[in-house]
């Protein structure tokens, strides 16, 4: 009996050993696609975002909530903007929380994950402020797609009260684009009247009287001669809490940059963007139009479009354009349109998704916005990256049917002419009957200006180009009785135009002029535009003065 209490007393102390040793063991880790990238936990109610990734639903809740948009290293940026529930995770969550004996996750606190969160955004701030810095000594301010994709932000839906906007605007100097295909741009004759009879500023302002001009002028002078301790005042106040301090220091900023130049350049700093940056999305509708418009100004100087574009301005206007109020997206477009100038910012915008509610803005019942979106993708179609990307988008068969809009109609066949130089642009202008639009629209005489009848038939020379189903839908629209026409009686290049598609149209090839033609899908023009060269050089070099 002894014995054999003894021997259970020893089997006891080995199984109460065993039992011991797994209590101290550490348990399994949690596989990867289990826990939120945000939170670092375990998820309870996993939901998947319209970029395809998998969050805690209350860790996506407050992201958008604090507008915020975290990165993660060799992943796309986040897309909150649809929450669908993963039931296949959280099935896969409890299976696994069961086999290996650990709670099944409670959904976080929603403020404690917003100071999580809070903490990410202040993380990701000072590591901006610190490239832009560091950019900013060596003189070298680039942004990668990927740095701009960061800023991303969702669409505030909010309603602004009328403001008017004033400023004087300087005339910037003429932009260049280089490339061995045809552009638009033209260049004119000395003493020629310029070819598109509109300037290059945001629509949205207009000039100022007289008198306001000179209490602006003092105003600026005094800013001027003390910007520095200015500048801590009106971040101090951008800062505050208080609305009314935030409007009053909105609203002397708008004032000191309408039309001093070098104060729009010496206040353009990070410290001062910084402040603004929050207050462009701004839930109170009297700070953020003066915000928004305050940021047209900043960006009309040329060293200071790169600088915004790098803080991540651009998702925010684009939002602003989606869905802000009339006033907010004739501003948003001004900005974009006055941003897209610099042809490093060109790309950039595009990448980050600015085309698609431009060509919707164009339809806008403000006019202001439709010429600066109008304007904007002119600009933006330069780069064939974004000419691709506007013809996916659909954009000829919008464009078509606006080119015979009221007031449309010269910034319109500025972007067709554009999307006309590559072979996608062509194809799906040829598709859309562009050939019959326009040809019927120079016969009917439905142009506003002896520059947007050259342009138009600069289009027509555009699409002709290698392209022997041009000259069936020419034929089929009588393009050469309208083309002999413009011949006789149009501007010289609109004249000079004519006569090419129609020796083209004849068949009788190069009218002699040293031109390569190029065969292919996309033959575009090679060489120069003779007409007000002025002799000079080989011209691929085409400048636009509006």
């Amino acid at each position: 009996m002894g014995g054999n209490g003894e021997g259970k007393r020893h089997r006891w102390r080995i199984s109460f050993r065993r039992s011991s040793s797994n209590l101290k063991s550490e348990p399994r880790k949690p596989p990867t696609e289990f826990v939120c990238a945000i939170t670092k936990t375990l998820m309870s109610d996993p939901v998947i975002v319209a970029s395809g990734q998998t969050f805690e639903r209350t860790a996506v809740q407050v992201c958008k909530d604090l507008n915020f948009t975290p990165v993660f290293p060799d992943e796309p940026a986040p897309d909150f903007s649809t929450v669908i529930p993963n039931r296949n995770i959280r099935s896969a969550i409890t299976n696994w929380c069961k086999s290996n004996r650990v709670g099944v996750p409670i959904a976080p606190d929603y403020y404690e994950v917003e100071s999580l969160v809070k903490s990410l955004v202040e993380e990701s701030r000072k590591h901006r402020v610190s490239e832009f810095e560091s950019d900013e000594r060596s003189g070298s301010i680039g942004a990668s797609e990927r740095d701009l994709l960061r800023g991303v932000a969702e669409n505030p839906q909010v309603g602004f009260s009328h403001a008017a906007t004033e400023m004087n605007f300087r005339q910037p100097a003429a932009h260049f684009y280089s490339s061995s295909e045809e552009s638009v741009v033209v260049s004119q004759s000395p003493g020629s009247s310029t070819p598109l009879p509109f300037a290059t500023k945001p629509a949205c302002f207009f000039s100022s009287s007289s008198s306001d001009l000179m209490v602006e002028q003092n105003l600026s002078s005094e800013i001027s001669s003390s910007h520095s301790s200015e500048e801590d005042e009106i971040v101090t106040k951008l800062q505050s809490i208080e609305v009314f301090e935030q409007e009053e220091s909105l609203i002397l900023l708008r004032k000191v940059t309408k039309s001093n130049e070098e104060a729009r350049v010496s206040l353009c700093t990070l410290r001062l963007l910084t402040a603004l940056k929050p207050l462009v999305v701004s839930r109170y509708a009297v700070v953020q139009v003066n915000a928004v418009a305050a940021l047209v100004n900043l960006s009309l100087e040329k060293v200071n479009k790169l600088k915004i574009v790098r803080l991540g301005f651009v998702p925010q206007l684009i939002d602003l354009l989606k869905g802000g109020s009339p006033e907010v997206q004739e501003h948003a477009a001004g900005a974009i349109f006055s941003l897209s100038l610099e042809e490093d910012n060109k790309t950039a915008i595009g990448a980050l998704g600015a085309l698609q509610p431009l060509l919707h803005a164009l339809r806008a019942e403000s006019q202001r916005t439709r010429s600066d979106a109008a304007l904007a993708l002119y600009h933006l179609s330069l780069i064939p990256t974004n000419r691709n990307k506007l013809v996916k988008l659909g954009a000829v068969s919008t464009l078509l049917t606006l080119l015979r809009g009221k007031n449309m109609t010269e910034r319109v066949i500025l972007v067709l002419c554009n999307l006309a130089a590559c072979a996608e642009g062509k194809s799906a202008m040829l598709d859309g009957n562009a050939v019959g639009i326009i040809v019927e629209m120079l016969r009917e005489n439905l142009i506003d200006s002896e520059a947007t009848q050259a342009n138009m038939v600069a289009a027509l020379y555009s699409l002709s180009y290698g392209s022997l189903r041009f000259r069936g839908l020419a034929k089929e629209a009588g393009a050469a009785d309208v083309l002999r026409m413009v011949e006789e009686r149009g501007g010289e290049r609109a004249k000079e135009k004519a006569r090419r598609i129609l020796q083209m149209m004849r068949g009788s090839g190069d009218d002699g002029d040293g031109e390569d033609m190029e065969d292919g899908g996309g033959a575009l023009l090679r060489g120069r535009y003779r007409a007000g060269m002025g002799g000079a050089g080989g011209g691929k070099n085409l400048s636009t003065v509006f």
